[in-house]
């Protein structure tokens, strides 16, 4: 492109642009009609393999039993352990599913498993299965980004061979709302800094359109250039997003703080960055996001576990999900909303000498409910001493297949890989009776 070809092609561009007012009317009308029964995800991502024989599938009298102790739950039936007794309260809406098996033992490996349902390839890019989500169900209007992630873990995953438009966007930190979604203070009053934007936003349109037109003439449309591959196409989309963020009225969803005091101590206060990470999730859902996932590490408890998780992990993770789940309840979002509480794997039933459990991916226990799933119960169980599968084994395609289905998607869907072969988004079948 030449200087001529790109002055001329700007100032038509200028001539037939709506008026700021037009254009920002449409943008609330936009996020005003976001439809109402959007499903979304939300993904407890226990970083470092938590234990689940210390949380969901205690063995009290056992040698491999530890410290805590069993108490009830609003499930008839189904007990968990004393340092979660918010979640306890809340366990009729949760499916606690105590036999998974994939035995992939590995921090590394394990992450990408449980993050994408497939085992690590050096061919195939999996994506997240928020990402997959995301690609599903995001609708095309929507201001906010489809997948988003409160830590690193999520973007460390991707979103694979679906490419770039379904990233997830990160929050490094949840109680503070993320850096460049707001026009510096140096582009004027609010109202002279949209204006600037706008025009900015219209020049970068003129451009990148140009570009991307050109890179596959032949699609007119920007959809099918961009299901064709096009980097080009796919750069574009991922920045008209930025832009619609940062002019849309809903970047001040990411304020937690605007919260009630007794809301923000219901989840554990501010020092809880977990706790606001489950808050923030709340909003973010309620405004349309799909998938939200949110990060609590800590679990590789090695040496002195149990002094670990009942003054440090336990209550964090006890005030945000169990928090979460009631509001989520109380909002009228639950039957459209799936949560999963998983990690890289679980631990070891046999305690060590040094008072922690170390790596076990043999038989452990996952959390699940929402949507269309019929919580209030336990899945599958283990040995009295939970060294083996006592009964229904699950895979990790089975709880993929189990989340999807209680987001109402068809887990034998059909998407293809960046070798452009064809797979179903979940390679198993979802888990009888739950769903």
């Amino acid at each position: 492109m030449d200087r001529r070809h790109f002055m001329q092609h700007v100032a038509g561009a200028s001539a037939v642009m709506l008026p700021s007012t037009q254009f920002f009317t449409g943008l609330r009308a936009a996020e005003a009609t976001l439809k109402k029964a959007n499903k979304s995800l939300i993904i407890f991502w226990m970083g470092g393999g938590p234990s689940h024989m210390d949380l969901w599938d205690l063995k009290p009298g056992e040698q491999t039993g530890g410290e805590f102790k069993n108490i009830k739950t609003s499930a008839s039936g189904v007990e968990i352990s004393e340092v979660l007794p918010t979640i306890a309260s809340q366990f009729k809406h949760l499916v606690a599913v105590r036999s998974l098996v994939t035995n992939e033992g590995s921090h590394e490996r394990g992450t990408v498993l449980m993050n994408t349902g497939r085992q690590p390839s050096p061919v195939v890019q999996y994506p997240a299965i928020g990402a997959v989500a995301s690609s599903l169900l995001t609708p095309k209007d929507l201001p906010l980004p489809g997948f988003i992630g409160v830590g690193g873990t999520a973007q460390r995953i991707g979103p694979g061979f679906l490419g770039m438009t379904n990233a997830p966007f990160t929050v490094q930190n949840a109680g503070q709302p993320p850096e460049n979604i707001k026009a510096p203070a140096s582009l004027g009053t609010e109202a002279e800094a949209m204006e600037r934007l706008r025009r900015r936003q219209r020049l970068f349109y003129s451009v990148e359109d140009t570009f991307a037109e050109g890179s596959f003439p032949h699609m007119k449309k920007a959809e099918d250039r961009e299901n064709a591959g096009s980097a080009a196409q796919a750069h574009t989309s991922v920045y008209k997003k930025a832009f619609d963020l940062t002019v849309s009225p809903l970047r001040t969803v990411f304020e937690v703080s605007t919260e009630p005091t007794s809301v923000i101590d219901a989840y554990g206060g501010k020092a809880n960055q977990f706790g606001m990470g489950c808050l923030l999730a709340r909003k973010l859902v309620e405004k349309g996001v799909t998938c939200v996932e949110i990060d609590l590490g800590g679990w590789d408890n090695h040496a002195g576990i149990f002094n670990t998780i009942r003054t440090g992990n336990g209550p964090r993770l006890d005030k945000g999900m169990g928090n979460l789940v009631k509001e989520l309840v109380e909002r009228g979002k639950w039957k459209d909303t799936v949560v999963m509480w998983m990690g890289d794997f679980g631990r070891t039933p046999k305690i060590n000498q040094n008072g922690g459990r170390d790596h076990w991916a043999r038989c452990w226990s996952v959390v699940i409910g929402g949507g269309a799933i019929k919580g209030g119960q336990s899945y599958g169980s283990t040995s009295k001493d939970g060294m083996d599968i006592k009964d229904k084994p699950c895979t990790i395609g089975d709880l993929f297949a189990t989340a999807y289905k209680g987001l109402g998607l068809d887990p034998s869907s059909q998407i293809r890989d960046n070798l452009g072969r064809p797979g179903p988004i979940a390679d198993g079948k979802p888990l009888e009776g739950i769903v």
